[in-house]
């Protein structure tokens, strides 16, 4: 993290999901990590936003805990805006104001962020009968959808136009998975690494009678959320984590074979593995997001990987002609190193094809 913010210098960091490994803390010093997590960012009077992602919801953490001592620091602006009972807690937007505006609210965002928090993971201090913790959905929940969908209109309508906008879900949606494997990526018209294959995505492992017991591939509970995204006028790209092995973008036009929604040009894309905790050994990075007035103006991101040893791979337009236009193949540059603790991830015996990150073995 150090060398890249050197590197880049960005104006905001945001931290997309699995901060902590959760299962492998205890109840009364789990958020402790935080303080170190967060570290790079107060040497440099940096602000950041985070969303939660599974492994930060489990049997003794959770996204409210985190979040709670996420607020000690005043670079914190994470939020809590969707307080259902089953929204998860990183649901939230930042707007974005143009340089000139001297006071906030009175002036038309140029941008807004949007926050979702993808759950996943276990209930915090809850067990079944047999000691067994009890498994969290893994998809954005209807109640954020429409929070979503309510306050977008409400902020199109004071402001009378619409307003740019990238979102930050930490598990993909099952359109990344489908846009994978119907539709296949390519190295040069969607440049990345492509190793986790098939993807892990929202709403796997589970029935669509919302049961998690092993015998389904997919629930399809994602589907208002990518409803919701894919429709909404100005949405431009949204970014995920969770497959540590995939650093792809892809624009999603059209109807996917086993799909029923169009994507109307969403660009979907996953960030690069910043951290040494969790599996495989890629080398390090971060996906960089730069947008400008003009270039917000005509739909588009530019965005690159800065990887730990200094490298830019990846550098691509999030324009009309994405997925058209060619680029250099991103080196799937591995860290070598013979200290390290690598996973190798299979499918648990008697699972389906499509395990969840909960079904995988690690070994």
């Amino acid at each position: 993290m150090n060398k890249v913010l050197d590197a880049d210098r960005p104006d905001l960091v945001v931290l997309n999901g699995d901060l902590i490994t959760g299962e492998n803390t205890y109840l009364f010093n789990g958020t402790d990590l935080v303080d170190k997590l967060v570290l790079p960012m107060l040497d440099r009077q940096l602000p950041w936003a985070s969303t939660y992602g599974n492994h930060d919801h489990q049997v003794n953490i959770t996204g409210a805990t985190i979040l709670a001592r996420e607020k000690k620091w005043p670079n914190a602006m994470t939020r809590q805006m969707v307080h259902d009972t089953n929204a998860g807690i990183s649901n939230y937007f930042l707007p974005v104001y143009p340089n000139n505006c001297t006071v906030e609210h009175s002036c038309a965002p140029d941008l807004l962020l949007w926050f979702f928090d993808s759950r996943g993971g276990f209930r915090y201090q809850e067990t079944n009968d047999d000691g067994s913790p009890v498994g969290q959905p893994n998809w954005v929940d209807d109640s954020v959808v429409n929070w979503f969908r309510q306050t977008n209109a409400l902020l199109v309508n004071k402001h009378q136009k619409t307003i740019p906008s990238v979102g930050f879900v930490h598990i993909p949606t099952n359109a990344s998975w489908a846009l994978q494997t119907q539709s296949k990526t390519h190295l040069n018209y969607q440049p990345g690494i492509d190793d986790d294959y098939p993807l892990a995505s929202q709403s796997q492992g589970w029935c669509p009678n919302g049961v998690d017991d092993g015998t389904c591939d997919y629930g399809g509970q994602d589907v208002p959320f990518m409803h919701a995204v894919s429709t909404t006028p100005g949405f431009l790209a949204l970014f995920s984590g969770h497959d540590h092995g995939d650093t792809w973008c892809y624009k999603w036009n059209g109807i996917i074979p086993g799909m029923t929604i169009d994507g109307n040009g969403l660009n979907l894309c996953f960030g690069q593995h910043t951290g040494y905790g969790g599996y495989g050994n890629w080398i390090r990075g971060a996906r960089q997001l730069r947008m400008t007035k003009g270039m917000l103006e005509k739909g588009e991101v530019e965005s690159w990987i800065r990887l730990e040893g200094g490298d830019v791979v990846g550098k691509i337009m999030l324009n009309a002609t994405y997925g058209e236009d060619w680029y250099p193949t991103v080196p799937n540059t591995q860290t070598g190193c013979d200290t390290c603790n690598y996973t190798v991830i299979t499918p648990m015996p008697g699972t389906k094809k499509r395990p969840t990150r909960r079904q995988h073995r690690l070994l």
